[in-house]
């Protein structure tokens, strides 16, 4: 049953973002956005989200195992929610300032998933660190696309 629960936390992670992904596709307004010279190429995107996907899933997963009602896994939802809103927010809606309000808050509850993780289970804290990384560089970005549009 566990490795059941982690293959559900994998199609829900995944699958739930990549159906995101194809359904909030940049187009041509993203494609007519003045950019940032730091602008990654479109091709970064789909290697790296599959990539944290997977270990999101994973702590996820721990954390559902661990203890599925307590605070870490209400955060967990949380960010899982806020990564899930960006994409429609900044790609369908054209809302630029809005996505950076919701990439915000995703930051911030990475953050508090990391630390309130930290000390009951420090490989899924440790998962969440180049997620972290990753929204860090795309809420500058965000930010950036702000600024100069």
């Amino acid at each position: 049953m566990r490795y059941v629960t982690l293959a559900l936390f994998l199609l829900f992670t995944v699958g739930g973002g990549s159906l995101i992904g194809i359904y909030n596709l940049p187009g041509e307004w993203y494609a007519g956005l003045a950019k940032p010279s730091f602008n990654p190429p479109d091709w970064i995107f789909a290697p790296v989200w599959t990539t944290l996907y997977i270990m999101i899933a994973v702590a996820g997963w721990r954390t559902w195992e661990r203890r599925f009602e307590g605070p870490a896994m209400q955060i967990w939802f949380g960010q899982l929610a806020a990564n899930f809103a960006w994409s429609p927010v900044f790609f369908s809606l054209h809302t630029i300032g809005l996505a950076l309000v919701v990439i915000a808050l995703m930051l911030a509850l990475i953050v508090a998933f990391v630390a309130i993780s930290w000390n009951r289970d420090r490989l899924s804290a440790w998962l969440f660190v180049p997620y972290f990384a990753w929204v860090a560089f795309a809420s500058v970005l965000n930010a950036s696309l702000f600024i100069l549009n």
